[in-house]
């Protein structure tokens, strides 16, 4: 697999958009994972993300809590807490959550 195979281009948005702004960084970051992935937890931290502030880990369309694990080639993308109520569930936000609590 070629570095290229391996990048992932993950976007942050909301207040995670203005949090890695204000950091200096910048909102789109291109990353190269290992072959088998990493959780969106480890991920996160690597960007440099408040953890207690993602409520969830897009991937390819669908949203997942933290502990899931984002290979190579996917889309990504991390949501903070805030996403208005029924925006939660038509999202799977609220799923999202529930995966990490091991629910």
């Amino acid at each position: 697999m070629t570095d290229q195979d391996r990048r992932v281009v993950v976007r942050m948005f909301g207040s995670l958009h203005t949090h890695r702004k204000a950091s200096g960084l910048e909102t789109t970051a291109t990353v190269d994972l290992p072959e088998d992935g990493m959780t969106g937890r480890a991920l996160a931290q690597l960007l440099e993300l408040p953890l207690d502030q993602i409520e969830g880990v897009f991937c390819n369309g669908h949203v997942h809590g933290l502990n899931h694990v984002v290979r190579p080639g996917d889309r990504v993308g991390f949501v903070p807490h805030g996403t208005p109520g029924p925006h939660r569930f038509m999202l799977g936000l609220y799923r999202a959550g529930k995966e990490d609590d091991g629910a």
